[in-house]
């Protein structure tokens, strides 16, 4: 009895060859086992479980709202100066989560990429799916407390704030792709990721506002400041949750709604850019690991 064998052969690829991030949504099946397994691995033997979620955020923001708003006296010069502090941190801390997790997920995950073969892609994209998973609690929290301020936004503000989650998960994943890729052969990578990480909180507004930046530096770099895709994000996540609080002396950044286009831009191209680095260095992944 004889086979057809042109029938029932599957074409085999070599790795680097498949279709990156298309290949990803071709699998999301799979892409939900991971981001799952992520996240049970993450609170498996906690006794506080999904509650760090808060804790860990709600501590950071202790820690600053002390340092900065009573100490230095912003909560008296920044109106709700809680809900701007709370939101800025929300919106960074998904960045640095997702950027963090996706630059360090290749390696963590080394044991299966050297067994089987499957898009490489899945894990830097289920590490930035994880992240915003964690950052839910925090988006609630913020919106309740805002709630209670007597937060009552319009169509805008959502939209807003939908645009800087999309802006930061677009970027996080295309910088997740490129410095986790580098990382699998050069471990440098995590120790500079790290310092760009501590950076960020400090190079957006999320503790100040945009105008003590604008009054200090010449306009040439707060243009630069502007082009920072973190920075627009965090705006929009002010204007969507601080700003329909009413504020004093509240106003939106200079061309926020076309900085914030432009971040998206710049965000994609960076995606492009990791994809590109990512599927060049995919052949060496499982030798170097």
């Amino acid at each position: 009895m004889s086979v057809d064998k042109s029938s029932s052969a599957v074409p085999l690829r070599e790795p680097g060859t498949g279709l990156g991030m298309v290949d990803v949504f071709r699998r999301r099946y799979l892409l939900t086992l991971l981001v799952r397994k992520e996240v049970q691995i993450r609170y498996r033997g906690s006794v506080l479980g999904w509650l760090w979620s808060y804790v860990k955020p709600l501590v950071q923001f202790a820690v600053f709202f002390v340092a900065l708003g009573i100490f230095l006296g912003l909560s008296g010069a920044i109106d709700f100066y809680p809900i701007y502090l709370l939101a800025g941190i929300t919106i960074v801390t998904f960045f640095n989560e997702a950027f963090a997790n996706g630059t360090r997920s290749l390696v963590d995950n080394s044991a299966l990429i050297k067994k089987i073969y499957l898009p490489r892609e899945l894990f830097p994209v289920a590490s930035m799916l994880v992240a915003a998973v964690n950052t839910l609690p925090q988006i609630v929290v913020v919106i309740v407390i805002a709630l209670f301020f007597g937060w009552a936004p319009s169509v805008v503000h959502i939209g807003a704030i939908l645009l800087a989650l999309v802006i930061v998960a677009v970027l996080a994943t295309g910088l997740g792709l490129l410095f986790g890729a580098v990382n699998v052969s050069f471990r440098d990578a995590q120790a500079f990721v790290d310092i760009i990480l501590m950076c960020a909180i400090w190079a957006s507004p999320v503790m100040y506002q945009w105008q003590m930046v604008a009054s200090k530096v010449p306009d040439w770099l707060f243009f630069l400041y502007r082009l920072n895709p973190v920075t627009p994000a965090v705006e929009l996540f002010h204007y969507g949750v601080w700003m329909p609080l009413d504020p004093r002396d509240a106003e939106p950044l200079p061309g926020l709604w076309e900085f914030s286009f432009l971040a998206l831009a710049i965000s994609i191209v960076v995606l492009i850019i990791g994809q590109f680095v990512f599927r060049k260095l995919e052949g060496r992944f499982a030798q170097d690991l």
